[in-house]
């Protein structure tokens, strides 16, 4: 069904007039849908990497290839989750027309719906799709996003809280015991996606 402003509620959680093709660095954070373990095990405080959480790795890993003014900065696989640091270096190609054609816009502001290029929530809605594109392939299924709806950011203004946030990425395997949002069972077998109302 497509989007009817008049049936579908779905409030943004991005920051309200904010040009998110703007240059800076960039917190993110993407959750599987239900919070299930896809993506392997920890194991004595590091990250063990199934063939899923390889896809996810790898195609992470791809996206200043298909996105070249991007950067990426420190990142984790964690089993249910992604945190990442993404960089925009340079003005996406097409930002500066989609300007020309709303002169009375100073940002190119996004809106439900309607995505501008090279914008993080492009970037990251590409990426979450080619990674549900690659585990329907290996299910054998048509279709289903592994992912929550939505993404969490948080902008990055100072190299200090960078710094921290960096910190907070690379020790994440080891504080997984603690999470509270962590599913008691894990597992590596075909998990359990398609029990949960889409």
């Amino acid at each position: 069904m497509p989007y009817n402003p008049q049936i579908h509620h779905r409030r943004s959680i991005r920051l309200k007039g904010y040009d998110y093709t703007q240059l800076g660095a960039y917190f993110i954070t993407i959750c599987t849908k239900a919070r299930q373990c896809l993506f392997g095990n920890v194991v004595n405080g590091e990250m063990q990497l199934n063939s899923l959480g390889h896809i996810a790795f790898n195609c992470w890993q791809a996206i200043p290839d298909h996105f070249p003014h991007i950067e990426l900065d420190t990142f984790v696989v964690m089993p249910n989750h992604l945190h990442g640091i993404l960089i925009i270096t340079d003005k996406p190609v097409g930002a500066q027309h989609c300007c020309a054609l709303n002169q009375h816009l100073t940002h190119n502001i996004e809106k439900f719906g309607k995505p501008i290029r090279g914008s993080i929530s492009t970037v990251i809605s590409s990426y979450k799709g080619v990674v549900s594109k690659g585990i329907n392939i290996i299910w054998q299924t048509k279709g289903q996003s592994i992912w929550q709806r939505n993404f969490y950011e948080h902008i990055g203004r100072e190299e200090k809280s960078l710094d921290n946030i960096r910190e907070y990425i690379l020790n994440n395997p080891q504080r997984w015991a603690d999470d509270p949002e962590k599913p008691q069972h894990n597992s590596d077998i075909k998990y359990f996606l398609f029990d949960i109302p889409f």
